[in-house]
């Protein structure tokens, strides 16, 4: 188990990045699988500025309630986010610190590629 705790977290820090073994790429793979929707992403953002309440989180969204709610399973089950109950009401919160570190570094690498494909097809000069 530490031998796969390590080999992952190399792969966490990626300043040396090691090869992970198949047990830590699947770990990663199912890690992605839980943030590839976008749906998923938006409660994610939605929770960048703090805990919500589900009725906060279908609000934020646009989403129905069920539909949210399935999608806060999926991503409590896949520890990307805590839930806390507090009476009726449920709260979530990121529990994952990386999850927003990641979310800039996505956003903004494809902020960049957008800004040079937006260069390329910029007017054409006349020669």
């Amino acid at each position: 188990m530490l031998d796969k705790m390590s080999s992952f977290s190399c792969f966490l820090r990626m300043s040396r990045p090691f090869p992970l073994t198949d047990q830590a790429l699947e770990i990663v793979a199912r890690r992605f699988a839980v943030l590839a929707e976008p749906m998923r992403l938006r409660l994610i953002q939605a929770l960048f500025d703090g805990e919500k309440n589900v009725s906060s989180l279908v609000a934020a969204t646009g989403g129905t309630q069920a539909n949210v709610s399935r999608h806060l399973q999926t991503l409590t089950a896949g520890h990307v986010l805590a839930r806390r109950k507090e009476g009726l009401q449920v709260f979530y919160q990121i529990a994952d610190p990386t999850i927003p570190k990641l979310c800039d570094l996505v956003c903004g690498s494809l902020g960049e590629s957008l800004i040079r494909q937006a260069g390329h097809l910029g007017p054409k000069r006349k020669t």
